[in-house]
């Protein structure tokens, strides 16, 4: 059994928009989600700059008892509540009620619980108080924390699944969710990613000395993605969401049907061949685009757009390299590439999910959105696929394939293509 896949439903909470309306007018017009955080020049980082959603805690009120408001507000659990109940809303479905939906599944992804629970926790044990946490602390505090929220406010009966791979993350949960459905597992999925970046993973990140540091004056100036005066990335928070859904129920019900997903893959290049634990394997990279192409039944040339990872560190000239490879295109015949780092930072978890969202809305409006901070493109990446394959404006054109790609620590990778449907 193979059934077509498509998406009918989407929510994003990100640096640079809270809801969709918000989100695509700033990806159309270039606009930053990035700023400088005094806190983190009194805790001495060396990058004094994130991406952190204007969120207002107390929309979600209209999903959550007041309880469990109480206790979820400041947590990384409230981006994965409010972009999915955003995208299950856009899909044309209804919160509330005791109807459990058996034949819909979640697979919501992060990469560590929420430390700030977890740093209560760690000092009312170690002073004896641990009787004075309460009893909701735990829901807090487990890694599966967001799905089982998720899961619980949509009425979910499917295949209920945490992932985790890092920076892959996001786009692996959509991969997920994908295959479910595509193997006739379930009808539908609600799938996507949250991270919250606070100071101590902040921190962990700073002390590896691979973010940006040259523009704490400047900050929506700090994200560079495939720029010579790239110095590393810019940490980010937020959530996504997408409603998968089997074709056939789609229309059977008129949904609005934003894109197709023809296909995709996830492996690993196994920490060989210059992979690592923070350094992907080129080999693996190339073999996961290939894989992706292979099954959705599209050949390098019929790309339109590229959203890369494209992390704005020194590995950006390799990414691009295997996509060269990958797709067997070169330097005036590349297609268009963008990375939404360059406007939201390096969200972690949440990449995939986001970025994934843009991707989807680049095809169903039509456009593809800027490299801001693309001033001084690499030399070497404009050798390889040349500078017009990288615009700096948003251009108006046809786009009917997207490949999407992230890769994590742990050298791990996910890629998937995305289609207009029709």
């Amino acid at each position: 059994m193979s059934r077509r896949v498509v998406i009918t439903g989407m929510g994003v909470v990100s640096p640079n928009g809270v809801g969709i309306p918000d989100f695509l007018h700033a990806m159309q017009h270039g606009i930053s989600g990035l700023r400088f955080v005094p806190r983190y020049e009194e805790l001495n980082f060396n990058c004094h700059v994130a991406g952190m959603p204007d969120f207002n805690w107390e929309q979600l009120r209209d999903y959550l008892p007041e309880v469990t408001f109480y206790g979820l507000k400041g947590s990384t659990i409230g981006y994965a509540i409010k972009a999915a109940a955003d995208a299950w809303l856009d899909a044309g479905y209804s919160l509330g009620g005791e109807e459990t939906h058996w034949d819909t599944g979640c697979v919501f992804g992060n990469s560590v619980a929420d430390t700030e629970a977890m740093k209560r926790v760690i000092s009312f044990v170690d002073s004896k108080q641990a009787r004075k946490l309460g009893s909701r602390v735990i829901e807090q505090s487990m890694n599966s924390g967001a799905t089982a929220y998720v899961s619980g406010l949509l009425g979910l009966g499917g295949r209920i699944i945490t992932n985790s791979a890092a920076c892959a993350t996001g786009s692996q949960a959509v991969l997920l969710g994908y295959e479910y459905i595509k193997h006739g597992l379930e009808k539908r999925m609600v799938v996507g990613s949250n991270e919250y970046i606070d100071p101590y993973i902040f921190g962990a990140f700073d002390s590896m000395r691979i973010l940006s540091r040259k523009f704490n004056r400047t900050p929506e100036q700090s994200s560079r993605p495939m720029s010579a005066s790239a110095n590393g990335f810019v940490p980010g928070s937020g959530a996504a969401a997408l409603v998968l859904e089997d074709l056939e129920s789609a229309l059977s019900r008129k949904a609005t049907i934003y894109a197709e997903i023809l296909g995709g893959v996830t492996n690993s290049g196994g920490q060989r061949g210059g992979g690592s634990m923070t350094a992907p394997n080129p080999q693996g990279i190339v073999r996961c685009i290939r894989g992706a192409m292979d099954d959705a039944g599209v050949q390098g040339s019929d790309v339109d757009l590229i959203a890369g990872h494209l992390t704005a560190t020194v590995a950006d000239k390799l990414e691009i390299g295997c996509w060269a490879t990958a797709l067997d295109r070169k330097k005036g015949a590349f297609p268009l590439v963008n990375s939404l780092k360059s406007m939201i930072g390096h969200c972690l978890s949440a990449a995939g999910s986001i970025e994934i969202v843009a991707a989807v809305l680049q095809i169903w409006h039509q456009f593809v959105h800027p490299n801001i901070n693309l001033e001084d493109p690499h030399p070497e990446i404009v050798d390889m696929i040349g500078a017009e394959s990288m615009p700096v404006k948003r251009i108006d054109k046809e786009i009917n394939i997207v490949a999407k790609a992230n890769f994590g620590f742990g050298d791990v990778n996910s890629c998937l293509i995305f289609a207009k449907h029709k």
